[in-house]
């Protein structure tokens, strides 16, 4: 039996995109075919002055389309029944009297504070809340990112919001923790032994990790033009991509536990120097092409851009890690918008057989490599060894693929539902600890000093490709292609 979900969920920036794209889908979809959110209710917050009706009427509008097949008209109006909206003006402590009026009145009754905002609402929001009473000990607050723009705005905003929230209360949400295969590879690495004998510098010869995106900024261009991929995709997705693919065993599944191992791997990270920043960074910007065979435009064509603009839509780079596991082992990321293929995905190269009882006439055996797909479909890919049919020694490489799609029989969460849930339910495992966000920063802030100190701007390349050659040659220096030039 499914447990009971007990709250009230409040979307400041109700009307805005994310809330339409993801935050409602969630919802219902952790509503459909059940009775574990019977109880929650959804308040949605924003500016506009509007009644619960238009408020349903808009999301009648626009959620739809985003629910696909799954769209039914009895769980839809069984939704909108535990969906109210009250106008609230982040400035104006007024408005957060009315928004405790809409509220259960049991404070020992969750109370999940959503922040789909830009960051600069999140303090005043969270001042206007405590101002208004509305902030008990079973409150929490989820902050979206991105938390600032380096290191000294991140703590500014941290330093705020937990003088109203304690830690326990603050979830910094990154949603691509709340992917099935990235929980499946803390279950790969931590639940089958014959993974961790191999899992180092022993047999690993780099990692690779690729977000790429189809679309382009479309109708973020200001905010894109003033946040960059760095910051964007980088500092938090990437990063914690890494951080579960690095991280030591943690004694238990227990949020603590995990978050101190991934702290443990952001501390290990080098740091840049200057010339390393040209080094072992890659920056471009992607100007038009095609795409899906569609012609778009280049980034400086789209609106909302600033002519001239230096900021990068594209970001490759070498990361290493000063520990005794990955010492030596390169971690290449890479992301981009207009790429060729919305993908995300891990690839372990693992080294070459130490010697090859094979004649050289019949080719080296290629090294063993696993691919963890994350998007468009998840799943696992091992490619190995084996002997091509026929007479004679030729090896050839096969691949055992596993589409987690097809294994699971159970419905399969999308990340924004799932994690709405972990926040209900007050389980922190998923989501960012203060400590590591300021770590990542920490290492991030000497690439964007050293690109802000260069006069070269970013490579351009052609929308529809995998970025710029230069990103081919970081790889290239040391050996290794990424995974479409194999």
């Amino acid at each position: 039996m499914s447990q009971t979900h007990s709250a009230d969920l409040v979307f400041f920036g109700g009307t805005g995109d994310l809330a339409m794209r993801k935050l409602i889908p969630a919802i219902y979809a952790a509503s459909r075919g059940g009775k574990s959110m019977d109880d929650v209710r959804v308040i949605g917050c924003a500016r506009q002055n509007l009644s619960t009706e238009q408020y349903h009427s808009l999301l009648t509008e626009q959620v739809p389309e985003f629910l696909g097949d799954s769209f039914d008209a009895a769980a839809w109006a069984a939704l909108l029944a535990r969906v109210s909206y009250v106008t609230v003006d982040a400035a104006k402590p007024e408005d957060f009297a009315r928004l405790g009026e809409a509220m259960h009145p049991d404070v020992n009754r969750a109370r999940v504070y959503y922040l789909a905002t830009t960051p600069t609402l999140f303090t005043p929001i969270c001042q206007n809340l405590a101002a208004a009473g509305l902030v008990t000990p079973a409150s929490r607050v989820v902050l979206e990112k991105p938390l600032g723009r380096d290191l000294a705005s991140s703590r500014t905003i941290n330093d705020a919001v937990g003088a109203i929230f304690a830690e326990h209360q603050i979830y910094r949400i990154d949603h691509y923790l709340g992917k099935e295969t990235v929980q499946n590879l803390l279950a790969l690495r931590f639940g089958n032994a014959m993974f961790e004998p191999l899992w180092s510098r022993a047999w690993i010869r780099d990692v690779q990790i690729t977000i790429a995106e189809q679309v382009g900024v479309g109708g973020r261009g200001e905010f894109y033009d003033n946040t960059g991929a760095l910051r964007d995709m980088v500092q938090n997705h990437l990063l914690q991509l890494l951080c579960i693919v690095a991280m030591e065993p943690p004694a238990t599944i227990d949020a603590d536990a995990v978050r101190d191992e991934k702290v443990q791997v952001l501390r290990a990270l080098k740091p840049y120097t200057l010339a390393e920043v040209q080094s072992h960074t890659v920056r471009g910007q992607y100007r038009a092409g095609a795409v899906a065979a569609k012609p778009v435009p280049g980034y400086q064509d789209e609106e909302g851009i600033t002519s001239g603009s230096r900021t990068e839509t594209f970001v490759a780079l070498k990361a290493e890690l000063a520990n005794w596991r990955w010492a030596g082992v390169p971690f290449y990321l890479r992301t981009g918008k207009r790429m060729e293929q919305r993908l995300a995905e891990i690839v372990i190269n693992f080294k070459q057989v130490p010697h090859s009882i094979f004649e050289s006439s019949v080719g080296a055996p290629e090294n063993n490599r696993m691919i963890i797909r994350l998007q468009p479909d998840e799943g696992l890919t091992l490619q190995l060894q084996a002997k091509t049919p026929g007479e004679g020694m030729k090896l050839q490489e096969i691949s055992l693929n596993l589409n987690f799609a097809d294994t699971a029989k159970a419905r399969r969460q999308e990340a924004y539902e799932r994690l709405l849930i972990e926040v209900i339910q007050g389980r922190l495992t998923l989501f960012v600890r203060r400590d590591e966000q300021e770590a990542a920063w920490k290492w991030v802030e000497p690439i964007m000093a050293g690109w802000d100190a260069s006069p070269e701007p970013p490579k351009p390349y052609n929308a529809g490709t995998w970025g710029p050659a230069a990103s081919a040659a970081l790889v290239g220096r040391d050996g290794s292609t990424w995974p479409e030039e194999s």
